[in-house]
Order: structure tokens, then C-alpha cells, then sequence
């Protein structure tokens, strides 16, 4: 696939470090055969056409994969590593073998082998006419390719330095992640990795689309939503454990779980005089014993109603909540109201928070088009910044990937054009609120994504071990090269979050699947493979350091088995895997077409090794 255009950098201080790499990333792919979430609208609304999921084999006449994917030489780093960086208000230079971007105005968007595959954004479009120009580019990137021959194909050194200092953070000390290791993990492979169907629930009757939002793992039980209820199950045996009724539908819900099992959600209330229900109570839940900790809502600047939450986390004993009309937050344990939401003059206010081990505000100010947006790291009890780093004009929406460490992504001028809301990834130093590096993310290459407006719905993507782990597009296998090869696979690839410099080596998916990071444990990577058509899906663990996989868990490759799997994708649904176990749970449900696609559709399933 061809590069995309670099947007114009505006002007950066002198002691801005300068932009390493380039990850982006396409439309998310899904376990084997995505599904995505039915578009809001009448249940008759017949089902968009999807295409086969990834492994199958394809149609014949089938146009190929667009040109563009470099290969791996031994001496250089693999597919998907970052050419020369652009330098601030100059034109972007691509790579030995790239076309030369075209401008900004004209983004190129990337060309999809399956006609009628969804396009950027999951949107209709795939299998476009080329037009001219892309003709054209396509032409140039062949001929290239055929000068370069051997599968080989360079990419252009960085001969800016970093102006990061080291020891900055007290994390790796410029040279490129070889201060980074791995282990410490807990999971470990056992005896035997094939794994087994433990048990799997239908989705309940609804009437439209309705929001379930919301999956908890910890080591007594396995907890997940469903309509106007949250139940907790056997973690082995998926029998309930206990139930906790709700008024309405849990809408937003965080990830993150206190140490003593305790988690934060939001659900729908409805008002006198309202017609529709919304998202305004947030609350504490303990997971083990399925107790609701305590419930609270905030009035409007008005008095006269009740503050709608976009998004809701845990970050250091603290639940907070943002949205429209600004951030609140209680403690985790007792529900004592820390802050709400305040007028200012200068129209700022928490539109999200990223939560963990630290609790980090996106705060936004001034005009709604061109607004300023600071990211702080704040007191998780009084909610004051103890630092600040303010994001490039141009940006109308900002991402947490991580707070610790401290990992930002955005779609700077709108140049993503994929729909995954990634153009860069910004590494920042907490404590001082320093930009530390900045990694460009061109969608055609790397697979992250991170939800359009919110905060932090970030997934495909994870930090930690001084890195940030991306995966990249999928893309030919050009190293199988032999009859019968499936012949197409991705890897993730890894960054120094310090020096934003790509780091040696790769995790390989292998011939026909393809591999995206779920979350850390410890400083290895937990990651998900989506296989062929006729293999089970795996679950790996990556080495934080070396990049080499461990298997954990390989799925059954019956049909069967399949089918429920792939009905969740990894954009689209809730994953997590503990002590040899694998959850999928569902967040959107929709009325069923038909009497067989209903005995297709679950709320949840787990597979498990023995």
C-alpha cells in the first residue's frame, strides 16, 4: 500500500525532540471474520455485506493487496519501520521506495484487494476504481520494486538526534530499547495449550440496539453486563454467581480494577419529563461479592438536569467521569465527591480522563472548532495538575493510550484517514510534562485504533517496559513464498518511548494470521492471533524484550467453534485472558435478522486450556 501524505508540521520549539517512525493503521481487523456493530437504525435494516474473514481463501479475479509493503533484509528492520522523519515546516520525505506523498489536500486512500470491503472507518468503499494519479504512484512503487529485486526493500535512516535528554524519565539511556526487558509476566504456557469451549451465552432478546458495556476478570470471578443487569459467573464453569439489577444499561465502563477488586461503571437513567434514558450514574462495584459500592449523579451548571457521562475510569482509587459538560469524580471506596464539573472563562473543561496506576485529565479549551488541548496529570484526590503537556494546534481530539508511562495519540489535521483516530503517538514525561517523542502512525501500515471522541477507548495497542507495542497492517507474506502459502500475516512492532527510535526485531504473526496486542503482564506483551480459516485463534505471550512468542492458548478449528469466535472482533468487543482462559464479551446488542442469525449472536463466551 502506498503512503498516505504527512501532514505540515507546524513549527516546533528548538528543544522538541524530534519524530521518529511511522506506525498506521487500517481498518481493524477482526478475529478471524470481523463483525462489526450493526449501525444504529430499524431492526429491518438489512445487514451490510461483509467480507470473508482473514485466512480465507479469496475469490478468484480478485484484485491483489496494493503495492507497497516493504520487505524485511537482514540488515535493516522489518516491515513497517518508520523512514525519515519529517522536519518541522518542511514537505514529508518518504523512504527509499515510497512515492512521494502528495499534498495534504489530496490524501491517498488506501486501495482494499476485496471489492466491497468496508473502507476507512468500516465505511462502504473498498475496491475502488484507481484513479490516475494513484495509477501512477502504483507504477513508480512496481518499477521500484523490481529495481530493488530480491525482496528487498530499504528504508531511509533518521539523521536527526533526539533532543530527549537521558535520564529524563530514569528510563533507557539513548540507546535504542536495549535498557528494555522482559519477563515478570504471570502467565505462563502450560503443559498443554489446546484449548476447549468452557461455556457461552446467547445474547438476551432486545428490542434495539442496546448497550452492554462492561467485562471484568479477576481471580474468584469473571463479570460482564447485560440488559439493565451486571452478573458475575465462575470464572472455569460460567455458572452465576451472583446478580445486581439496574434501573438501566450499563453505558460506559473502564478496564481498570483496584487491587482488591473493586471497578467503576455508568448507567442509563431516565428523568420526569425525559422520553430517552441517558448515561448519568456512575458508580463503585466489588466484583468478588457483586456489592454496589455506592451510586451518585451530578447536576448541571442549570440545577435543572443531570450531567451526561461520556466516559468513566479508575485511576489511583479515584472513578472519574467526563463529558460535555465537563469532569467529576468520587472515591473508589466510600463515593465522597471529589469534584464536578465548573464554568470557566476560558471555557475549559475534563472531556476525559485516562485511568491505571495514575489518574491523567484531557482538558479542553476555548473555541469548539480550534481548541486547545492541555493533557494533565493530576492529584487523584483534589483533582489540582501536577504537570501539563499542551497538545499541537490542530487537534480537535486526544487519546490516552497510557498513563504510566505516559502515552498520547491523535489524528494531528485530520491526516489519519482511516477512521482510527491515530496519525501520531506522543510519548510524555509525567512528571514534567515534557514531550519526549513523537511517533507518526500512517494507517496504511499500522493496525491501532482508538474510538473518534473518546478519551480512552484505545485498542490493538498497549505500553509498558519503556515501549510502545504496535501492529502493523496486513500485509503479503512475502518471506512464505511457497505453493499453498496463505500468504498474508503482520507483525507488532515496538518503540522506545524516550527516543521514539524503532526497536531491532518483531513479533511475526506467521503465514495467515495476524497478531494484536490485548494488554501488558508484566514486561511482556499478551497477545491475541487471529488465524486461517483452518486454525484455531491463538493467545501468546511476547517477550517485552527479544519480541519472541510464547504460546498460551490455541482454540479449536472447528467450524463451530469458529464461527462463534470470529461473531467478536477485537475493535468491536470486549477481551480478556487470565490463568489459561479467554473471555469474549459483546458491548452492542442488536435484534437478530432471523431465526438462524439469533442462534449466531452471544453476549459472551470463554475458552479455556486444561
Amino acid at each position: 500500500m502506498s503512503q498516505p501524505p504527512q501532514p505540515h508540521q507546524p513549527p516546533q520549539p528548538e528543544d522538541a525532540p524530534k519524530s521518529f517512525g511511522a506506525p498506521q493503521q487500517p481498518p481493524a481487523p477482526g478475529f478471524g471474520a470481523p463483525t462489526p456493530p450493526p449501525p444504529a437504525g430499524p431492526p429491518s435494516t438489512p445487514p451490510p455485506a461483509t467480507p470473508p474473514g482473514y485466512g480465507y481463501p479469496q475469490t478468484p479475479g480478485t484484485p491483489p493487496p496494493a503495492y507497497g509493503y516493504p520487505q524485511t533484509p537482514p540488515q535493516q528492520p522489518g516491515y513497517g519501520y518508520p523512514g525519515q522523519p519529517q522536519q518541522p515546516g518542511q514537505p514529508g520525505q518518504a523512504g527509499y521506495g515510497y512515492p512521494t506523498p502528495q499534498p495534504a489536500t489530496q490524501p491517498m486512500q488506501p486501495q482494499y484487494a476485496t471489492p466491497g470491503a468496508p473502507g476507512p472507518g468500516g465505511q462502504p468503499g473498498g475496491g475502488k476504481k484507481l484513479n490516475t494519479q494513484m495509477i501512477i504512484i502504483v507504477a513508480a512503487v512496481v518499477a521500484v520494486a523490481l529495481i530493488v529485486g530480491g525482496g528487498v526493500w530499504y528504508a531511509s535512516k533518521d539523521d536527526g538526534k533526539s533532543d530527549a535528554k537521558s535520564g529524563d524519565t530514569g528510563g533507557a539511556k539513548g540507546d535504542t530499547g536495549g535498557s528494555a526487558t522482559g519477563g515478570g509476566g504471570k502467565e505462563k504456557a502450560p503443559a498443554n495449550t489446546s484449548a476447549k469451549v468452557l461455556f457461552q451465552t446467547p445474547q438476551p432478546k432486545v428490542t434495539d440496539l442496546t448497550a452492554v458495556n462492561g467485562s471484568w476478570l479477576t481471580d474468584k470471578v469473571y463479570v460482564k453486563s447485560g440488559v439493565k443487569e451486571i452478573v458475575g459467573y465462575d470464572p472455569a464453569k460460567g455458572t452465576p454467581l451472583w446478580k445486581l439489577p439496574l434501573t438501566g444499561n450499563v453505558c460506559e465502563s473502564t478496564t481498570h480494577v483496584s487491587a482488591d477488586g473493586k471497578t467503576a461503571f455508568a448507567f442509563e437513567s431516565q428523568e420526569a419529563g425525559s422520553k430517552f434514558a441517558s448515561c448519568t450514574e456512575a458508580a463503585g462495584l466489588d466484583l468478588n461479592t457483586g456489592k454496589l459500592l455506592w451510586q451518585a449523579n451530578i447536576k448541571g451548571a442549570n440545577g435543572d438536569r443531570k450531567t451526561r457521562f461520556d466516559e468513566i475510569t479508575l485511576g489511583a482509587g479515584t472513578v472519574a467521569a467526563g463529558g460535555l459538560d465537563g469532569g467529576a469524580a468520587w472515591d473508589l471506596n466510600t463515593g465522597k465527591e471529589l469534584w464536578k464539573p465548573t464554568t470557566t472563562a476560558d471555557q475549559c473543561k475534563d472531556v476525559g480522563y485516562g485511568g491505571g496506576d495514575a489518574l491523567v485529565a484531557v482538558r479542553k479549551c476555548g473555541d469548539y472548532e480550534k481548541p486547545t488541548i492541555n493533557i494533565q496529570t493530576l492529584d487523584p484526590k483534589s483533582g489540582q495538575p501536577t504537570s501539563t503537556y499542551k497538545m499541537l494546534p490542530g487537534i480537535q481530539y486526544a487519546h490516552i493510550v497510557s498513563t504510566s508511562p505516559l502515552v498520547l495519540a491523535a489524528d494531528v489535521g485530520q491526516s489519519a484517514g482511516d477512521g482510527s483516530g491515530i496519525s501520531d503517538f506522543f510519548s510524555v514525561d509525567a512528571k514534567t510534562g515534557k514531550l519526549l517523542a513523537r511517533i507518526p502512525a500512517p494507517g496504511d501500515k499500522y493496525a491501532a485504533d482508538c474510538d473518534g471522541t473518546s478519551v480512552e477507548k484505545c485498542k490493538m495497542v498497549t505500553a509498558g517496559n519503556g515501549r510502545l507495542y504496535v501492529p502493523t497492517e496486513q500485509h503479503e507474506n512475502a518471506a512464505a513464498g511457497s505453493s499453498g502459502s496463505l500468504g498474508r500475516t503482520n507483525e507488532i512492532l515496538a518503540f522506545d518511548l524516550t527516543t521514539g527510535q524503532p526497536v531491532p526485531g518483531k513479533a511475526d504473526a506467521g503465514d495467515g494470521y495476524t497478531l494484536y496486542p490485548m494488554r501488558m503482564d508484566g514486561n511482556n506483551v499478551i497477545a491475541y492471533k487471529d488465524a486461517p480459516y483452518n486454525k484455531g485463534t491463538q493467545v501468546v505471550s511476547i517477550d517485552g524484550g527479544s519480541l519472541k512468542s510464547t504460546l498460551l492458548l490455541e482454540n479449536p478449528a472447528d467450524r463451530a467453534v469458529r464461527d462463534a469466535i470470529t461473531s467478536f472482533s477485537p475493535k468491536y468487543s470486549e477481551t480478556l485472558y487470565a490463568n489459561g482462559r479467554l473471555y469474549l464479551g459483546a458491548v452492542r446488542l442488536s435484534k437478530p435478522y432471523s431465526a438462524s442469525d439469533a442462534d449466531k449472536k452471544f453476549l459472551f463466551m470463554a475458552t479455556g486450556t486444561s
